[in-house]
This record gives C-alpha cells, structure tokens and sequence, in this order.
C-alpha cells in the first residue's frame, strides 16, 4: 500500500512505512535491531514489546493507507491488481524453474573458448599481450599504442567505457572484438557462472524472487537470479535460455509475448489518428511511420527508411532527443532533429500528448497510468537543465510504460483464474516484461495457444486491439 502510494520511496520494513507516515512507534526499534548490526538475541520481554509496537504500527498504518489509497483513486489498484498478484508471485517463486545442468555448463565450456579465441585476436591487433580486463592497459593500447583518438579522459587515465568504444566502432577492427569479449564475458560470468551458483542441488532448480514493490513505473523486477535481464542481442545470450526447460517429461515451455504493447499504449493514451489507424488495420506499425515520414507509399518504403522510423517510434515512447536519435541512427544532431520533426508534424496527436502531460505533471507533481498507478517527479521544477529534461522525458514515458505494465499484471491474474477454472495442469514461471512463460504438458499446447492470447489481448480493452504472440518448445529459447 504504501508502495503504491509513493513508489518513490524505498520501503523495506513495516518501521521505514511508519517513519514516512509519521508514526514513531517501530522507528524507535531501529536503533536495537538495526539493519545490518548482529545484535544479541533480544530477552522475552523485550522482543515482546518490539513486537507489540511493530502490530500495533501496522494496526494503525492499515487505517491510514487504505484513507490515502481511497482519497488517491488507488483502492482498486490495490485490491484488485496487487494483492490477488502477490499471491501468484508467490506462487511462481515456490514453483520455480528447471535448469538443465549439463546444458548450461556444455554454454559455459563454448563461452570459455569463444572468450580465449577474442583475446587472441584482441593481443595480435595490439600487437602485445596485456590484460583486457584492465581499463588502464586497455586504454594505453588503445590510445597511446594504436593511436585511437581519445573521447573522455578520467582521473586514471583514458576511459574504456561502452559508449566510449561504440563511438571508436569504426576506427579499428580492435574494437568490434573487444565489445564482442567484453559481453561474452558478462554472460560467462553473470549467467552461467551465477546460475550454476544459484540451482537447487536436489531439484535442479532456480527460484527467482519477483520484487513487487521496487520500480517506479510499476513493472516487477528479479533478483536471485536476475532472469528478467538475460541480454539477448547476441545470439550467445539468446542461447542461455536454451538451459530453462519444463520439469516434467512430456512437458513444453510455452512463451506469449505482447507485440509493441507500449505503442499501442501510446496510440490509446495520445489519441493519434494515424497511429491508432496503423493498429486498428493490423499495418506494420514501423512501415506505417516510414509512409507518413517520408511521404511515400508501402511499396517505396526501403529497408533503411523502416529502421529509421522503428527507432523513432521506440525512441518517441522514451522522450527521445535529437542527439540520442542521432546516436542511435549514426546520423547528425540536425538530421535526427529534422526527423523528429517530421515525425512531430505527421502524428500531431503524439505531439499534443507530450506537451500536456509534462505540463499537468509540472502543476500536479505527479503522472499517472491507465490504472492509477501514480509517480511523482520533483525534478520537473528543477533549475538544473539536465535534471529537469530528463524529469520531462520520465514524464511522458512513466504513463505508458506503467499501464504496459498495468496490463501484463491484470492478464497474470485473469491467466491464474483461467488455468484453475478450466482445471488445466499448465503453470505460470515467469513475466519477463511484456512476456509471459509457462510450463504445460503436450496435450494442453494447443488450448493455451488458444486461451493464452485470448486473455492477454483482454486484460484491458484499449482504442487499438493488444496483439500477443505465442509458441512452445523443449526450451525457454526455442518457445520464441
């Protein structure tokens, strides 16, 4: 409740709730049982108070959140959105996922020797042999050695940075394999290693925890494993899903994933004519931008055209600038400024949309999702130009990536009571942003592949129709 209230704050006892709503009973205990400290075991009579002022605080807090909840509109967030998905988050927690083991130590021997083959290149590139994993050699080679132009300088010399690198791609042929090292070794070490760290020796499972009360816009994250953050650019990444499988012989992995959930968010909130037609006649949506960009019908829209408009559609839904366009696209602050534009003149309802949300969010303080969900945004008032442009883009982008995140808990709970109505065996394991996982037996593939898309392209009914799709298989990676 709290959370919900001002997902700003971070809430982690029923004591650091009761400071923020000015109630001093539990704050008091902090001092005796304090985060981190590895006080005694306190006496009988002394954890028997602690414990009184701790239900007392909660009887009172009850009281007090739920008046502020109701006076928010928020009531319905709570009752009907959090709590029944607490309990399915729960749920998934305990069910967890099987990892096959020898799979997944087979994806670390290869990540070894493909890690081995690039430090090789890397060394006769450099002509030398030093450690990759040392900005401060990496930096000599790179700037001093091979005389790469230096980008930003730090207090320990030449900073080695990804952006720093990705600018530096086209320069010498160094630089794609140090890149290509440096996230074969994130996944060696992130995935492979820390999943193997983390599996049940008897089960040979992982159980994630689904932080429920932790972002801002209200999506879920995961921790213990982290598997919300599998990077899957490089086919590498993709492929360590290939370890997640079903638990039970017989059984498939089934996958459903919302297509451009957040721009069609964006088309129901803006209102826009011309993206909420794109939806409605099922258009391909980055194709349709081309069209309206550059003045040119289907036919003439080139491959380049549709890439350029895709990472201004996805950019729009983050308050893009001119100079991140340009980064994106490799083009000049002036070309992406001009495009924006463009983009600006021929979806006018996007436009509109953005500038009255950041100035509601000025007078309120605050925006909201489809759902109530509220964020608050002080640095809209900021005198500080970097804070107060990056409050403005969270201002357009936090109403539409919440409500995406709105729906995709509305469908988990209406996925929950379906499953048990129609008795079926398949299991929810995972929400992974806009997709759903779950594990079925064979025979009941072919009515999730039904039903699943069913209920998500409900869970809220929009001006332009929600679009899943879906597929199964042995694993994680080949329900994609």
């Amino acid at each position: 409740a709290a959370y919900i209230i001002n997902p700003g704050h971070s809430y982690d006892d029923v004591a650091s709730v009761a400071k923020e709503h000015q109630l001093h009973i539990v704050a008091a205990d902090e001092a005796v049982y304090g985060k981190g400290t590895k006080q005694a075991v306190p006496d009988e009579k002394e954890l028997a108070d602690h414990l009184a002022r701790k239900a007392k605080a909660i009887s009172l807090l009850r009281e007090k959140l739920l008046d502020e909840l109701e006076k928010n509109e928020q009531l319905d967030l709570f009752e009907a959105l959090e709590m029944p998905l607490a309990h399915i988050l729960g749920e998934m927690e305990s069910i967890g996922v099987q990892v096959d083991v020898g799979r997944l130590k087979k994806m670390g021997e290869e990540l070894s020797a493909k890690l081995a083959e690039y430090e090789k290149k890397i060394h006769e590139s450099a002509g030398e042999t030093f450690n990759i994993n040392s900005p401060k050699q990496l930096g000599v080679i790179l700037f001093e050695k091979l005389g790469l132009p230096a980008v930003k300088k730090t207090k320990t010399g030449y900073s080695t940075s990804a952006d720093v690198l990705e600018k530096l791609r086209d320069k010498h042929v160094i630089i794609e394999d140090i890149l290509h090292y440096r996230q074969i070794g994130k996944l060696q070490s992130t995935y492979v290693e820390g999943l193997l760290k983390v599996i049940k020796k008897d089960s040979h499972k992982v159980h994630t925890r689904f932080n429920q009360a932790l972002t801002q816009t209200g999506r879920l994250s995961s921790t213990d494993p982290n598997l919300q953050n599998i990077p899957i650019r490089l086919e590498e990444g993709r492929k360590i899903r290939q370890a997640f499988v079903p638990s039970q012989k017989g059984w498939l992995m089934f996958a459903a994933d919302y297509s451009q959930i957040e721009l069609r968010v964006l088309a129901h909130i803006s209102k826009d004519k011309n993206l909420i037609e794109a939806f409605t006649n099922d258009m391909d949506v980055h194709t349709k931008t081309a069209m309206d960009v550059f003045h040119v019908s289907e036919e003439e829209v080139t491959p380049a055209m549709r890439r350029q408009a895709k990472a201004v559609n996805f950019g729009i839904v983050y308050g893009i600038s001119d100079y991140g366009l340009s980064q994106n696209l490799g083009i000049t602050r002036k070309e992406a400024a001009a495009f924006i534009e463009r983009y600006f003149h021929s979806f006018q309802g996007v436009k509109e949309y953005m500038e009255e949300t950041v100035q509601e969010a000025k007078q309120k303080g605050y925006v909201t999702t489809l759902l109530s969900r509220r964020r608050y945004i002080p640095e809209l008032t900021s005198r500080n130009f970097n804070l107060r442009s990056f409050a403005e883009r969270t201002a357009m982008n936090t109403p539409i990536q919440g409500s995406a995140a709105d729906i995709i808990k509305k469908a988990m709970i209406d996925m929950a009571d379906k499953l048990k109505e129609k008795n079926l065996k398949a299991k929810l394991l995972l929400q992974v942003h806009d997709e759903l996982i779950f594990e079925a037996p064979e025979d009941e593939i072919k009515v999730l592949e039904k039903l699943v898309p069913e209920v998500m392209e409900h869970a809220l009914e929009l001006d332009v129709p929600l679009k899943v799709d879906c597929a199964s298989g042995p694993s994680w990676y080949d329900a994609k």
